[in-house]
């Protein structure tokens, strides 16, 4: 099960990745502040979800300890 939890949270870090440089590239050409403010929000919540999936990951493996 943590390697599923570990997959999950490199996916979803990675999907942080993308929308932010997403939303940057979109900022930085001012064409929809709109699109940029949705993918702000899009990425707090990945992130939040990369966060969780941590946390679960090191519970379930006992938090990294030496058995």
């Amino acid at each position: 099960m943590s390697t599923v939890t570990y997959i999950a949270a490199v996916i979803v870090m990675g999907l942080v990745v993308i929308v932010l440089v997403r939303g940057l590239f979109n900022m930085m050409k001012g064409d929809n502040p709109n699109l940029s403010n949705r993918l702000m929000q899009l990425r707090v919540l990945l992130q939040a979800i990369a966060v969780i999936l941590i946390m679960l990951t090191l519970w379930l493996t006992g938090g990294g300890r030496p058995s």
